[in-house]
């Protein structure tokens, strides 16, 4: 099977504002001059805006034409665990290239937050994540030796860490999701090609099993021209009856 088309409409035009080709600001062409140029009916086209809606890359609607909002899609809240995942969500190609794997003893922060002893050895990655081959986010993943030894005989350059490990009955139950802005160090500078000391905004992440128990501590570094998190919150109407 093919690509669907209202997908083939989105990333163009999701590539179209990115690369500046329709500014933030600008009109969106309208549903009828969509329609002509992908040779398409309304309905993949209207599918295809409400992605980019989704998205918070554009607005309008309701017989408006829409408009450009921003040039980064936002990520879905609950997709934030899965990077391959999310790039494929928003039409982008997913890669990456592992810089650094080894077992050692960690910072005393992660050991802490892993709930491990100070002498206790782990798995701990350095992974740049790629979009579209471009540098968008550097990972720093910590795993518990059980479950982070079969990553040395992976190929981690291939995709998703964690379908890898969920295909292996790793039991990643939940996540906590920690999110703030940090300056580049010298590793993030010359790996995300910024300039050292540039804002990143940094996910910090703690998954458990669904005993609770902690299994993986990451610390992701993203280029702030690639990524940004939108979280919607709905304010209940029921009203406690007295």
């Amino acid at each position: 099977m093919g690509t669907p088309l209202h997908t083939t409409i989105s990333s163009t035009l999701r590539l179209r504002i990115r690369d500046g080709q329709i500014r933030v600001g600008e009109a969106l062409p309208s549903e009828a001059q969509l329609c002509e140029e992908f040779s398409a009916s309304r309905g993949p086209v209207r599918q295809a805006l409400a992605a980019l809606r989704d998205e918070g890359l554009i607005g309008g609607g309701k017989g408006k034409r829409a408009v450009v909002l921003d040039a980064v899609p936002a990520q879905p809240f609950e997709s934030f665990l899965s990077f391959t995942r999310r790039a494929e969500l928003t039409g982008h190609l997913p890669g990456q290239r592992l810089q650094e794997i080894a077992m050692r003893r960690p910072e005393p922060e992660v050991s802490a937050a892993l709930q491990l002893d100070q002498d206790e050895l782990v798995v701990q990655l350095l992974r740049l994540r790629l979009l579209d081959g471009r540098p968008a986010m550097l990972e720093r993943m910590t795993y518990t030796a059980a479950v982070g030894r079969p990553l040395f005989d992976a190929d981690l350059d291939a995709g998703s860490i964690y379908a890898l490990l969920t295909e292996q009955g790793v039991d990643l139950h939940s996540a906590r999701h920690t999110f703030d802005a940090v300056a580049a160090d010298a590793t993030d500078a010359r790996l995300l090609e910024v300039p050292e000391g540039s804002p990143l905004l940094r996910e910090r992440r703690l998954t458990t099993d669904s005993g609770g128990v902690p299994i993986e501590w990451s610390d992701d570094r993203y280029r702030p021209d690639v990524a940004a998190v939108t979280v919607t919150n709905t304010r209940s109407t029921r009203t406690a009856m007295l």
